[in-house]
């Protein structure tokens, strides 16, 4: 259909059709699902009509072929006008093939790879019959207690913008009624949900808008310039004012600053928990102030259908914004070529052959590999030997749990574990297990045999961390050590005296005081998803020499949250060399640096950094500096070098952070071989909100900083004229 044809559809629809058109429910709503007695019971608890359900454009969790076969195939005979239903879910890092969490994507430093994730996740789901996948989640974040940390990929903007862009590409291809196997994507939580006040999951946001625009827009910004179809709004306030109500946040700069005119739709109830928050009287007023922001669809409330019709009647809202919702929305139907074919790519003999495939499989493996980050490695612990005596301790020893929170279709048991892996790749030595303790508790009998096995063995692996329920959606803590059962087991294993390799599996930064320090080498795995336990192997074992850098620092504790590496320098810096001034901004008890900083990860050889080169001492807003420093591998092993280039804009009219990326340029190096990475740095480079919210950079002194992580880097300076 052409967009005149779609108009058409439009105007024959009735207005209680088109509310309903902006209505989202769950499988259990509809006919089709074959399960009996579950489609009354909803109906009756929201208050929603039958006829509501049959003319209602989405739906929301169902997955596999013949399931969205059958329920569209219903839908369809009812649909008076042959308007297809949407059908959505959250298949956020994989959907039955589940790769690594985002936040360990991040890690990898490899948008390439990223995007082929979100291509393979989209394959996997369209034959499944999906159409949209709430991804990916953009929100910049520098509070790890926030549970949803392991759905960001960093604290940086720069960073966040290129995922952003990358996991657009993959999910959505060039055109997607030409491409069936892809879905639409939307991009989620606008905005500033990662702010959440407390790291507490749904809560309070309130920062300046030049904050806003500078730190948290610009990835959402950078989705919707690779074509992103829907966006999603965020459970949080905006300078006091719910998203899903937000007129300036959604009208101001979604639609009219930024001129997206595609889908936008609620976060789950978040319409009707404008009143909650105290920003609506009633459902009534609810939908008033969702419809005037710009929200297009309504997702598991019934705001929209019960009051749209009466707000129009009487005036208070313009029929014309249901219509440009109910229009954008078959517009996205169109664009996805659900009128010529409802059933799109759902196949279930395709389903059989490509979901959970080798092929793909193969591709989780590889960005598990390139997601994991070497820690520490004293006395070069790991690699371990082939012929190791090893005892595999701990509860993720041989547990399932490493997919993550979001793990879509993924199954736990098919899942590699790493004592089963380890096993395969030690063929020349020994691997014995224990337990050693459970995630949140510990046993005298737990500890005695594991104390037994590693008096057996040369050294000890440790498989700790958290299990997937304690982070992902509702799964904010503040105390993010580990649990004290498990720091119980590192104590006690510390004090045999034997060689300590711990790796651990998390969705979020840790505060790693109990393991850091009592261990001799730290791998963060992060939940690595399917065939995580055989990329962990390898990485132990030296088959892949570990290449990945953090996207988020971690915190030496809690206390210091948010710590972060863009951060400014205050009027009364603390002095390295004079840590005992009282009068400076510093803690007492505490470093002000995290205990590991942004960019950060060690590889199995080692690089030298030659002088920095810059091309000139002088900018101007037409000619850029060529930038260059000499890497070498100077140990026995090949590697991958992530060489960072970070700016200081010294001094401007508004406060600027000690540091902030500006690119990074991976070299692969053989033993002793040496590369050059080159970066090339501009004035638009250098621009920044002012206090009048424009977007300029000033004239003056910057400096260039360059090294393997955001803190350990050389420095140069140049002056913008």
């Amino acid at each position: 259909m052409n967009n005149e044809q779609l108009l058409d559809l439009v105007r024959q629809m009735t207005l209680e059709e088109k509310t309903a058109q902006l209505l989202q429910l769950t499988a259990n709503f509809y006919e089709g699902t074959n399960v009996e007695g579950q489609i009354t019971g909803p109906m009756e608890e929201m208050g929603i009509t039958e006829q509501s359900v049959d003319a209602s454009g989405s739906i929301l969790g169902l997955s596999g072929a013949q399931a969205i076969i059958d329920v569209q195939q219903a839908y369809m005979q009812k649909s008076r006008l042959g308007i297809p239903l949407l059908f959505m879910a959250d298949v956020v890092h994989g959907f039955k093939t589940i790769f690594p969490i985002p936040l360990a994507i991040g890690c990898s430093w490899d948008t390439e790879l990223a995007e082929k994730s979100a291509e393979i996740a989209a394959r996997e789901s369209a034959v499944s019959g999906l159409h949209v996948t709430f991804a990916p989640m953009v929100d910049l974040v520098r509070d790890p207690r926030w549970g949803r940390v392991m759905e960001t990929t960093g604290e940086d903007p720069y960073l966040n913008s290129l995922f952003a862009a990358a996991f657009v590409r993959g999910y959505q291809g060039d055109s997607l009624k030409d491409e069936p196997d892809r879905l639409a994507a939307c991009v989620k939580h606008f905005a500033a949900y990662g702010a959440a006040e407390g790291g507490r999951d749904y809560n309070t946001v309130d920062m300046s808008e030049r904050n806003l625009r500078e730190y948290y827009l610009p990835a959402y910004k950078a989705a919707l310039d690779a074509g992103v179809e829907m966006v999603m709004t965020s459970f949080n306030t905006v300078d006091g004012i719910p998203a899903s109500g937000n007129e300036k946040l959604m009208r101001g700069i979604l639609r009219d600053e930024w001129g997206f005119d595609g889908v936008l739709i609620s976060d789950w109830a978040s319409i009707r928990e404008m009143i909650a928050h105290g920003a609506a009287e009633d459902d009534r007023e609810a939908a008033y102030r969702a419809i005037r922001a710009g929200v297009d669809m309504e997702m598991m409330t019934p705001c929209y259908v019960h009051h749209l019709p009466e707000l129009i009647e009487s005036g208070e809202v313009d029929e014309k914004l249901i219509d440009e919702a109910v229009l954008r929305i078959l517009q996205l139907k169109e664009k996805l070529g659900l009128f010529d074919n409802p059933l799109r790519a759902a196949d279930p003999e395709r389903e059989r052959e490509i979901v959970f495939s080798k092929e793909h499989r193969q591709v989780s493996y590889e960005l598990a590999t390139k997601s994991a980050v070497l820690l520490k490695n004293d006395e070069s612990v790991l690699p371990l030997q082939p012929d190791a005596n090893v005892a595999l301790i701990g509860p993720f020893a041989q547990s399932p749990d490493i997919l993550g929170w979001w793990s879509c279709e993924g199954v736990k048991e098919d899942a590699v574990k790493l004592g089963t892996a380890l096993q395969e790749r030690l063929t020349g030595g020994k691997v014995q297990f224990a337990q050693g303790s459970n995630v949140h508790t510990i046993t005298a009998e737990q500890i005695a045999e594991a104390l037994e096995v590693a008096s057996k063995a040369d050294l000890i692996v440790l498989a700790l961390g958290e299990d997937s329920e304690m982070s992902g959606e509702g799964g904010s803590r503040t105390d993010i050590r580990l649990p004290v059962a498990q720091l119980e087991l590192v104590k006690q294993l510390k004090a045999t005296g034997k060689p300590i390799a711990s790796v651990i599996f998390n969705g979020r930064p840790l505060d790693l005081h109990g393991v850091i320090d009592e261990s001799d080498a730290v791998l963060e795995a992060w939940f690595p998803g399917s065939e995580g336990g055989a990329a962990i192997a390898d990485v132990l074992t030296g088959v892949v020499n570990p290449s990945a850098r953090l996207t988020m620092s971690f915190p030496q504790s809690v206390g210091q949250i948010p710590v972060y590496y863009n951060h400014f320098n205050t009027g009364r810096p603390l002095n390295p060399e004079k840590t005992e001034e009282r009068y400076v901004s510093k803690y007492i008890d505490s470093p002000n640096e995290p205990l590991l900083p942004f960019g950060y990860g060690l590889s199995y050889t080692s690089f030298s950094y030659g002088d920095l080169e810059v091309s000139s001492n002088e900018m101007t807003t037409e000619e850029s500096l060529s930038i260059q420093v000499h890497v070498t591998n100077t140990g026995e092993r090949a590697g991958v070098e992530t060489v960072q280039l970070y700016v200081r804009d010294v001094t401007g009219e508004v406060v600027r952070p000690m540091r902030e990326l500006k690119g990074y340029v991976k070299l692969a190096l053989a033993p002793g071989e040496s590369g050059t990475a080159t970066f090339t740095l501009n004035e638009e480079q250098l621009r920044y909100h002012h206090s009048d919210l424009s977007y300029r950079c000033d004239r003056g002194e910057f400096h260039i900083l360059v090294g393997a992580n955001s803190r350990d880097t050389q420095k140069k300076s140049f002056r913008l004229v």
